[in-house]
């Protein structure tokens, strides 16, 4: 089966010029890429009216065009990503990739090939970390209780550190990456699609453990299905 056409649906605005560079790498020749975001075309009335997290709600953090980061509730985002992949669908995707590590439950779609990382991350970084510690990077200190469940597969119960991949200075990286490994980290996963080749050079500089990149990985695995 060849692909021609694959769409990519990040939580927040499209194209991610944090992700897109490193999606677009990944690509060969011949395949076109569509890149979609929930908040697309929507202003900041228009995000909170929508998407304001609610009372008990979990939270989930994303980036706008003009970089600045949104803290959005999980079910609103929830609803809206599905109405975002029948229209990915509408335009002729064969492949969707959900640039979100959230867990997100019965997505769906009619024909196209959908990749949820939240499926896919765990299960692969369990195996390849083995019976190591995993320490784990999240953007939201409130997370950190349902990244519990979402990694109780792992050999050994993993330990987190927060710093926004949106907000966070270089200093509140590097905190984070010493905390993790004076937790007893010995790899280091970064929960969030917006991590980068930046923040993966920060921790470099000041832990030796290694540093996994979410963005990279899934782009690794779509470059060998297409």
């Amino acid at each position: 089966m060849a692909i021609r056409k694959i769409g990519t649906l990040t939580i927040g605005q499209a194209p991610r010029s944090d992700i897109t560079p490193i999606l677009d790498a990944a690509l060969p020749s011949g395949v076109s890429c569509l890149h979609a975001g929930v908040l697309d075309g929507l202003d900041d009335a228009a995000i909170n009216e929508r998407f304001a997290p609610q009372p008990g709600d979990a939270l989930l953090t994303s980036r706008l065009l003009d970089g600045r980061a949104v803290v959005m509730g999980k079910p609103a985002v929830g609803r809206a990503i599905q109405q975002k992949i029948d229209w990915l669908e509408e335009q002729g995707c064969e492949i969707i990739a959900i640039l979100c590590t959230g867990e997100f439950h019965g997505l769906r779609s009619q024909h196209a090939w959908l990749i949820e990382p939240d499926q896919i991350l765990p299960p692969t970084l369990n195996a390849l970390v083995g019976s190591r510690r995993a320490g784990i990077l999240v953007p939201l200190a409130s997370q950190i209780a349902s990244e519990l469940e979402k990694w109780q597969g792992a050999a050994q119960t993993p330990v987190f550190a927060v710093a926004s991949p949106y907000t966070a200075s270089e200093e509140e990286v590097a905190t984070a990456a010493r905390s993790l490994a004076e937790q007893g980290a010995e790899v280091i996963l970064t929960d969030c699609m917006g991590y980068t080749g930046w923040h993966q050079a920060i921790c470099a500089q000041h832990v030796e453990q290694p540093v996994i990149l979410s963005n990279k990985l899934l782009a690794d695995l779509l470059r060998n299905l297409l």
